[in-house]
């Protein structure tokens, strides 16, 4: 009997790596893509090194693996809207856009292009059903759930993917990896941007986006320091400020609370409970939607709003425009523009999300929404 083809992109990690074993005893042709989206050596992704990982278990597990460089697709695509958000004022997160823009996109087209109608990755991740359509699912090792970043699969993509890791623990992959013999079975976890590697994130910035002084500035209008850019900056942030505590505060630190982009102005207040860094609202836009959810509103689910965070109980008030209104039941630290918003249901299942454009403010009487 023959077996069914399906793509498998191989990174030359441990997950992807036992993700094809686990394909192949469930009884898949597989069909290994490394792809090569950049090209610095001082990045995380060191394209040589991950190959040869990539290639070594394939070899062990006698898979084709093709090798495709989109290096040029991702500066276009990935790279140049990660620049043009920080100049915005905004906080992206690249591996949402690289997952939609660029990884599945490929795999799609390489899978039609072999006869494979299925398509496969290493992420932690589940395919979940309901009312006959698929959605992203949460990972039985929560510590370890990539479902934030795959938040704008369709079912119409989801309906041939396969996710082999979504039901392991991490200890476990590795242990599979142990026993199978393969190369990357103790590699290190690769963590933070791929692109930007070993490097201080703003010393990385500084390379494409020109510096630009301004003032920082508390939120009682002392001037307390100078900066280089607001894109530098982040709401919530509390390292390299460049500012000392103030004695009447008690020696709290520093935390950015709120940008003003027209005017280069960066305001902070001290202490990381202090209520200007709490916000209860928050508008979403470029809203990606598994459903159809506009009869239920007001919806209650649950929100993260940044990757590792945890779940916040909050009810989604309105749908248009593009645009969504939701309301949390608790205030929630450091809600940053740029960052998505990623929805569920209580059992784990993803229904969509979107990137937050402004959050609401209440400390901060003379403007409610940033």
């Amino acid at each position: 009997m023959k077996k069914e083809k399906i793509v498998l992109g191989i990174s030359g990690g441990v997950d992807s790596s036992v993700a094809a074993l686990l394909l192949q005893q469930k009884g898949y042709e597989v069909h290994g893509i490394f792809m090569k989206n950049w090209d610095d050596k001082n990045a995380i992704c060191s394209a040589e090194d991950d190959y040869a990982d990539a290639a070594s278990v394939c070899a062990t597990l006698n898979i084709p693996l093709t090798k495709i460089n989109y290096t040029k697709e991702y500066k276009e695509r990935v790279f140049s809207q990660f620049l043009k958000d920080h100049e915005l004022g905004l906080t992206p997160n690249p591996d949402v856009l690289c997952n939609k823009e660029i990884k599945f996109d490929v795999f799609e087209k390489y899978a039609k292009k072999i006869g494979a109608k299925k398509i496969a990755s290493g992420h932690y991740a589940k395919v979940l059903m309901k009312d006959d359509k698929f959605f992203i699912g949460k990972a039985k090792d929560l510590t370890k759930d990539q479902s934030y970043f795959l938040y704008q699969l369709s079912d119409k993509v989801l309906k041939n993917i396969e996710f082999p890791l979504g039901n392991l623990y991490k200890n476990e992959v590795r242990e599979i990896a142990e026993k199978n013999k393969l190369v990357n079975a103790k590699k290190k976890d690769s963590t933070g941007i791929c692109f930007i590697g070993d490097r201080q994130y703003n010393t990385f910035l500084e390379q494409f986006i020109d510096k630009k002084e301004g003032d920082i500035i508390s939120l009682d209008g002392t001037l307390v320091g100078k900066h280089n850019g607001h894109m530098f900056f982040t709401v919530g942030q509390r390292k390299g400020l460049g500012i000392g505590a103030k004695k009447s505060a008690f020696d709290k630190p520093w935390y950015v609370v709120k940008k003003n982009i027209d005017k280069n102005i960066i305001y902070v207040a001290q202490g990381g409970e202090h209520p200007a860094l709490f916000s209860d609202e928050l508008v979403a836009v470029n809203i990606f939607l598994n459903e159809n959810i506009k009869s239920k509103l007001p919806m209650p689910c649950f929100a993260k709003v940044r990757y590792r965070d945890n779940d916040h109980s909050c009810q989604i008030i309105s749908l248009n425009d593009d645009q969504c209104y939701i309301k949390f039941d608790k205030k929630i630290k450091a809600i940053t523009k740029g960052q998505s918003i990623v929805l569920y249901e209580e059992s784990g299942l993803c229904f969509g999300g979107g990137i937050i454009k402004k959050r609401n403010i209440p400390y901060l009487e003379k403007e409610i929404y940033e």
